[in-house]
């Protein structure tokens, strides 16, 4: 009798070990399959998340290769330095021969005319040029100013003789806007800040000519 509840026990014993072992393979399973979904779900992630910055760098890339729908543009334009008057083909001038000072152009508004020769300069240097004339409405003129204040390498000013109430001028380009409102300002201005088009890129927009 003993002998027989000693094999029962034992076998008992044994039962419950193999038990104990099959429930351990299953949660061994179980963690298993959960540190591959989980490591599945963060690869996808990440390879998602690398696949939507690449595709919003071409995208954005894409912006500054694509012109500013109604902008104007000009090629070949010369760029000595002269102490005389140039007499440029547009108004206001894009590019060409211009005086050996900029005008300065780290978000500078002036309230009066410049010269052209100087201004000229600093869109060489890779500025916005932002100019308004008498049909430009008053909002838009603070509005601008504003803009302008807060971005380095623009400078604004008055330009009566021009025909569009509001134009904005890089090296070789140029739109005209009738509001500040535009959506096209703030395209022209994201693509022609120290654009492509700058004949000197990274070049000085301080200590130039000041009025």
């Amino acid at each position: 009798m003993g002998s027989a509840n000693s094999r029962t026990k034992a076998a008992d014993r044994r039962a419950r070990i193999e038990e104990q072992r099959r429930a351990e393979r299953a949660r061994e399973r179980r963690n298993r399959i959960i540190t591959i979904v989980a490591s599945t779900a963060i690869l996808v992630g990440l390879l998602g998340g690398g696949w939507y910055l690449v595709d919003a760098a071409n995208e954005k890339e894409q912006v500054k290769a694509t012109p500013v729908s109604g902008e104007k543009t000009w090629s070949k334009l010369t760029r000595n330095h002269v102490d005389k008057d140039v007499t440029y083909p547009m108004t206001p001038p894009v590019g060409g021969d211009h005086d050996p000072v900029w005008q300065n152009c780290n978000g500078d508004v002036y309230t009066g005319e410049l010269r052209d020769e100087n201004a000229v300069h600093s869109l060489e240097h890779g500025a916005v040029w932002v100019t308004y004339n008498d049909k430009a409405a008053d909002a838009d003129v603070e509005a601008l100013a504003a803009k302008v204040d807060r971005t380095p390498y623009t400078l604004m000013s008055p330009y009566k003789a021009q025909s569009s109430p509001i134009s904005l001028t890089a090296w070789g380009h140029q739109l005209n806007v009738t509001k500040e409102s535009d959506a096209r300002v703030a395209e022209f201005l994201e693509k022609y800040v120290q654009g492509a088009q700058t004949p000197e890129p990274g070049a000085t927009c301080t200590g130039g000519k000041s009025s």
